[in-house]
């Protein structure tokens, strides 16, 4: 096996002068190669032996997609610092509470964190220096037990000896059993949890799931996702650093097609809602045209995709959606127009990625087979083949951080227990039916999975996003089926009722005639007996997952 190390050092060996990353500043375009990023990975590991930071100690990483998240990862994994990413838009609680689970003894932060960290510091008693970027800090400062550093200064301070033989970076070389990250999962239900991930999780994962689709030397990936998330991290970073391929990274999801024209990816890792948005606004600019309309309908979707491609920067090949289920639909269209696209399904908790669809074998509504190296299997099927997700093999954690309880709640000897409910065919792809928690028991016995039915309300345009959740009538034992409905405020916008705008009251009549409609495609057990109309959006996790355990009916 190897470790994130070797693909640093095998890519500046073998690939040196090709470009790694690139990114856009100040309207122009920068980059660093393969031999750039070693050498400014060295410089970190020596700036932080300065301050005394030890292989095994933990050092949160808190800031935006930028070429300095991808050097500083390397420059302390590499040489066996354990890296705790935060998401930069989390709050002060939650930042905090990361923090002191972790026990992080340093953070490295966008300048703009300066004032949160800043107060959350004196209370953070493992937490002994701060680094910051952008400036935000002029001098070395100390308040307390904290000391704060100016990145670049602190980086510059150690370049010299950095660079040399028998530096920090050629003396701490990590093996596969180390701790490369510790990820935090999202809360969807409550604090949240940090999964420790080693060297070998990471390659074993990158190998197998690279055996399901090809990526050249010549490939541009496009980096829209963040990299403290799992899915981009592996599939975004990893991999084109493994392969000795090209990242480009995006300014913001406002310029991603812009980006897409400026660099040409080939390559995009996107969550479903990205895709769809891109192929809805495709779509839309296809329907004004009568001569691309007859081309579809012909089946000449590839011959209008070419044109379509070239306003995606002309290069596009492949998309790799993950994090939640592709509408179908989507998928179908965008292979009409000659745009790969496939899913892929995992856990913080395996790496993540533990399915995938291999590229030349794709079947609609299934995330896939488990990856090479691993074994999938469906704990206690039910009559219709629905139980439990398992996963067992070298792409699971070691288990949660500072939390034995928890760790142990979810394995089953050594088969982690996603609580994930699908079925498995007799060629092993895997498909989603909805989450062990979620799933309602009826007064019959019946088992109703939520997503199934949410799946069928989305059907109609009336209705932005539902959320099906059982209840309990008073003496009753089982639950009903209730949803909460969030109206597409947008379309009610655009189809005014006898050229009136709508009324509360017209538009909470309208949607709950829409759930009635959409739902009669399904059981009528399955039938929400309570809808309740809710005007704003859903609360969801940076990773755009409802927070289920905020609502009830």
């Amino acid at each position: 096996m190897a470790t994130i190390r070797t693909y640093l050092v095998d890519a500046n060996e073998k690939a040196g002068n090709r470009t790694f990353v690139r990114w856009k500043s100040h309207g122009e375009w920068h980059s660093w190669s393969f031999a750039e990023l070693y050498k400014r990975t060295r410089i970190v590991s020596e700036a932080f032996n300065k301050i005394n930071t030890q292989p095994g100690f933990r050092v949160a990483l808190m800031m935006e997609n930028r070429p300095e998240w991808l050097v500083t990862y390397l420059g302390l994994a590499t040489v066996g610092m354990e890296v705790v990413p935060i998401d930069a838009r989390l709050q002060e609680k939650e930042v905090s509470y990361i923090l002191r689970d972790s026990g992080a003894y340093a953070i490295v932060a966008s300048g703009k964190l300066w004032p949160l960290l800043s107060s959350i510091a004196p209370n953070l008693p493992n937490l002994k220096h701060v680094i910051v970027l952008d400036g935000a800090v002029t001098s070395e400062t100390k308040d307390g037990h904290v000391v704060a550093h100016d990145y670049v200064s602190l980086l510059d301070s150690v370049q010299e000896i950095a660079l040399k033989p028998d530096a920090f970076f050629d003396n701490n070389i990590p093996v596969e059993s180390d701790i490369a990250s510790i990820i935090y999962t999202s809360g969807t239900t409550g604090y949240p949890k940090g999964a420790m991930l080693t060297h070998g999780n990471f390659t074993t994962q990158l190998e197998g799931a690279l055996q399901y689709f090809h990526v050249y030397e010549h490939d541009n990936f496009l980096l829209v996702l963040p990299l403290h998330h799992g899915f981009a991290f592996s599939a975004n970073f990893l991999v084109p650093l493994c392969c000795r391929c090209e990242i480009s990274m995006v300014e913001n999801l406002r310029t991603v097609a812009e980006n897409m024209k400026e660099v040409s990816p080939t390559m995009l890792l996107a969550v479903p809602l990205l895709a769809e948005k891109m192929y809805n606004g495709i779509m839309a600019k296809l329907k004004k045209s009568k001569v691309a309309k007859l081309l579809l309908n012909l089946g000449f979707g590839k011959v209008i995709g070419k044109k379509v491609k070239e306003g995606l920067g002309g290069r596009l090949r492949l998309i790799i959606c993950g994090g939640a289920a592709t509408d179908i639909a989507v998928m179908k269209g965008y292979n009409k127009l000659g745009i790969g696209i496939m899913e892929g399904y995992g856990l913080t908790e395996t790496s993540p990625i533990c399915a995938l669809t291999p590229e030349h074998d794709i079947r609609y509504g299934s995330v896939g087979k488990v990856i090479p190296n691993c074994e999938a299997r469906i704990a206690e099927p039910n009559e219709e083949g629905v139980g439990e997700i398992q996963i067992k093999g070298p792409i699971v954690m070691q288990g949660y951080f500072n939390n034995e309880a928890a760790t142990a709640a979810c394995m089953d000897g050594d088969w982690f227990m996603t609580g994930d409910l699908g079925k498995m065919d007799k060629d092993g792809y895997i498909t989603i039916t909805g989450r062990k928690k979620c799933m309602i028991v009826n007064r019959e016995g019946k088992n109703i999975y939520p997503e199934e039915v949410e799946g069928t309300i989305a059907n109609s345009p009336w209705i932005l996003e539902s959320l099906v959740l059982g209840y309990n009538e008073e003496g009753e034992k089982g639950e009903r089926v209730g949803a909460i409905v969030v109206p597409n405020l947008d379309y009610f916008a655009e189809h005014k009722e006898n050229g009136q705008a709508w009324t509360d009251e017209q538009i909470n009549a309208k949607c709950r005639d829409e759930v009635q409609n959409a739902v009669k495609a399904i059981s009528a057990y399955k039938h929400p007996r309570r809808i309740i109309i809710r005007m704003e959006p859903f609360e969801k996790t940076t990773t755009l997952k409802v927070k289920r355990f905020l609502y009830k009916i």
